[in-house]
C-alpha cells in the first residue's frame, strides 16, 4: 500500500477506535447512574440454595454468605430472612449453614438462584411492621412524591431517604425502633422512584438534584407540625441529606444527620458503580468524565456539601471499610476533623449501605445514644 494511503487507513482507525471508546465510556457512564429500585449497587453475585430444614438454609459458601447479621434472601419470586451463620451445622466445604428466621414471600427449593441483601423487609410499614401508617403526597419541585407516614408524639421528625437501587422498603430495618421512641417518621419516595416522578434526564445525579424533594419534605414536615427534624439518609440520601442541611433555606430546622454509607466522594462512586456493570479499568476514567458531562460538575458541590466548615449540627455517621461502593476515608476524614460534632460508628465486614444488617444491635444502641438528646 502506499504510504499515504496507509498513513490514512492508519489514522481512520484510529480514529473509530477512538470514537468507540468515547461512546462506551459516554455507556457506561450514563448506566452507572441509572441504578434500578429494588437492586442494590455492585451487589453480590447470585447464589445457589443447596438445601433447606427447619430454621436454616444452606446455600453456596462465598464472602457474602459468610457475612455477619441479618439479611434479605431474594429471588425470582422469593424473599426470606437469614441471620448468622451457624458454624456447627453439618455442611459441604463449598457451602455455608445459616439461620432461616423467615420466608415472606414464595419458597426456598433447592437450586433456586438467590442474593443476600440489606432489604429484610418487604411491603409497607403495616404489613412488614404492624405499625399505623398513612400515605401521604410530598409536593416537590417535579410533582407528588409518595411517602409513608407514621406518626408520633414527639415534634422532632425523622425524614428517611433511602440511597442506590434501594426503596423506601430500606428505611423499614430501622422504623420499628424510631417508632418505639415515639419519634414521627416520614419516608420518602425521591425523583426515580416507582410512583415518583422522572429525573428530566433519566439519570440519578447521586444526591446533587435529589436533594430538592428532601428539601421539600422538610417543608412538608414543618406544615404537618414538626418544630424541628433529623435527617436520616443511607448512600446517596446520605448526600442528599449533607446538601440539604448546607443549602435548604429551611436548614435551620435540621437538628441532626444519620448518615449510613455515605456518599462523599462523587467521581469514586461512579467509578465503583461503572466497574460493577463490567466497565473495563483502562474506561473508568473517561467513564467518569462522561459522566461528569452528562450531569454537571457534581463532584465539587458535594465535596462543599461534606465540608468539616460547614457542618452546623451534629453527625452520626454508619460506615466501615468494607463498602467498596461509596469509600469511607472521607467519612473517616470527616469525623476527625469534626470530632466536636461527628460520631463515627466503624463497622467491619459490612458491605454498601448494610451497615445495620451487620451489627443490628450495636447500631441500634449507637441510633439511641445519638438520638436520645435531639428527641
Amino acid at each position: 500500500m502506499h504510504p499515504a494511503k496507509a498513513t490514512a487507513a492508519a489514522v481512520t482507525t484510529l480514529i473509530g477506535i477512538g470514537a468507540a471508546v468515547v461512546a462506551a465510556a459516554r455507556y457506561a457512564g450514563d448506566a452507572a447512574l441509572k441504578a434500578s429500585p429494588g437492586r442494590p449497587p455492585a451487589g453480590d453475585s447470585r447464589v445457589t440454595v443447596h438445601s433447606t430444614a427447619a430454621g436454616q438454609v444452606t446455600l453456596t459458601r462465598g464472602l457474602a454468605t459468610l457475612r455477619p447479621g441479618v439479611y434479605g434472601l431474594e429471588g425470582e419470586g422469593v424473599h426470606a430472612v437469614v441471620g448468622p451463620v451457624l458454624e456447627a451445622a453439618p455442611h459441604e466445604p463449598h457451602t455455608v449453614v445459616r439461620r432461616l428466621e423467615r420466608v415472606t414471600r414464595g419458597s426456598l427449593e433447592p437450586g433456586a438462584k438467590v442474593r443476600l441483601t440489606p432489604f429484610v423487609h418487604t411491603g409497607d410499614p403495616g404489613t412488614a411492621l404492624g405499625l399505623d401508617f398513612q400515605e401521604v403526597d410530598v409536593m416537590g419541585e417535579l410533582g407528588a412524591l409518595p411517602a409513608w407516614f407514621v406518626p408520633g408524639s414527639r415534634a422532632t421528625w425523622v425524614i428517611a431517604v433511602h440511597g442506590l437501587g434501594a426503596t423506601r422498603e430500606h428505611p423499614l430495618n430501622v422504623l420499628g425502633l424510631l417508632h418505639r421512641y415515639r419519634l414521627p417518621v416520614l419516608d420518602l419516595a425521591y425523583r426515580g422512584d416507582p410512583g415518583a416522578p422522572r429525573s428530566p434526564d433519566g439519570l440519578g445525579h447521586l444526591g446533587d438534584s435529589e436533594w430538592r424533594d428532601l428539601d421539600a419534605a422538610i417543608r412538608h414536615a414543618v406544615r404537618e407540625g414538626a418544630e424541628r427534624v433529623v435527617l436520616y439518609g443511607w448512600s446517596t440520601g446520605a448526600a442528599m441529606a449533607l446538601h440539604a442541611a448546607t443549602s435548604s433555606a429551611v436548614r435551620h430546622l435540621v437538628r441532626g444527620l444519620i448518615l449510613d454509607s455515605p456518599v462523599l466522594d462523587w467521581e469514586a462512586t461512579v467509578r465503583s458503580l461503572a466497574a460493577s456493570r463490567g466497565t473495563p479499568a483502562a474506561v473508568l476514567p473517561l467513564a467518569v468524565r462522561a459522566a461528569r458531562g452528562s450531569t454537571g460538575p457534581h463532584g465539587d458541590r458535594l465535596r462543599e456539601a461534606a465540608a468539616p466548615d460547614g457542618l452546623r449540627v451534629p453527625a452520626l455517621i454508619f460506615h466501615g471499610p468494607g463498602d467498596t461502593v461509596a469509600p469511607w476515608g472521607p467519612s473517616r476524614a470527616l469525623a476527625d476533623a469534626r470530632p466536636d460534632l461527628v460520631t463515627l460508628h466503624t463497622v467491619p465486614d459490612a458491605a454498601h449501605a448494610a451497615m445495620w444488617n451487620a451489627d443490628p444491635a450495636g447500631y441500634e444502641e449507637a441510633l439511641r445514644r445519638f438520638l436520645t438528646p435531639l428527641m
